[in-house]
């Protein structure tokens, strides 16, 4: 970030990029995603924290737009539009990349690649250790891209970003810590099957007892033999247990909403 009066952490060599950061009630884990890159220019869109979060963005040099919740794919649309380097990093605000990661970034954007946008490794954390295996598994998601190059789209809160042209794929991880503890990743579940259930019922979809019985075995099994989950030991154990609970709650839900609702709703 160039040398600014109101910015008192300027970066020197600063590469021509804005890290976009969505936010609320980050400040103990925003830093990473704000200082993990040398860029021109950080933008963190805050819907309405009361712990700092906006301050320590601040005092950091970052940029700060303060706007209500509109959800997942519309506020990271509006860090997008904010943006006014020529590339641009799309991070939560519990992401930071590694070194690797850093590295091809500054790689890419130097050698000025001709490509619309990368994917990056996103590693998920849990109980303060990677996850190697199921559901969390390290897995690629599009988040880097040359501004006006993509728009995020997808379903709330599942949001996906859509890049307009080639992709390639960078080294190195973006490290993932999205919950502080288990009783957040079960408020997370609760949150987001409520979610599932308002949206499918706007949709008209519905939910039969095989879906609520056969989809959570399903994913069990999935995420223990089929995407390695048995890798991370008991942890592994845990987390295809909470996937099949998120599972089931979220069909569950939608099965008895559908059913109070009555026919012809």
């Amino acid at each position: 970030m160039p040398s600014d009066p109101d910015n008192p952490h300027p970066v020197s060599d600063p590469l021509p990029l804005t890290v976009a950061i969505i936010a609320c009630d980050e400040v103990d884990r925003i830093a990473g995603a704000i200082t993990g890159l040398p860029a021109a220019e950080v933008i963190v869109v805050d819907s309405g924290s009361t712990d700092g979060t906006p301050e320590l963005a601040r005092s950091l040099g970052a940029k700060v737009i303060e706007a209500d919740w509109p959800g997942h794919v519309i506020q990271k649309n509006r860090a997008l539009d904010a943006a006014t380097q020529p590339w641009v990093l799309s991070l939560d605000a519990d992401e930071a990349p590694d070194a690797e990661l850093v590295a091809a970034i500054r790689a890419v954007i130097e050698a000025d690649d001709p490509r619309a946008g990368f994917r990056v490794i996103r590693r998920n954390h849990w109980q303060g250790r990677p996850v190697r295996g199921g559901s969390f598994r390290p897995s690629p998601h599009p988040r880097l891209l040359r501004r006006g190059c993509g728009r995020w789209g997808g379903e709330d809160p599942h949001d996906r970003l859509r890049i307009d042209g080639a992709v390639g794929e960078l080294a190195g991880f973006l490290e993932h810590h999205p919950y502080r503890d288990l009783g957040e990743h079960l408020s997370t579940i609760d949150r987001y099957t409520a979610r599932f259930v308002e949206v499918s019922l706007a949709a008209g979809r519905t939910a039969s007892w095989s879906d609520v019985l056969l989809r959570p075995l399903f994913h069990w099994v999935k995420a223990l033999a089929l995407q390695g989950g048995w890798r991370d030991g008991a942890r592994g154990v845990a987390l295809a247990w909470l996937g099949a609970t998120h599972v089931a709650l979220k069909w569950g839900r939608l099965r008895w909403a559908d059913r109070q609702r009555g026919p012809g709703k």
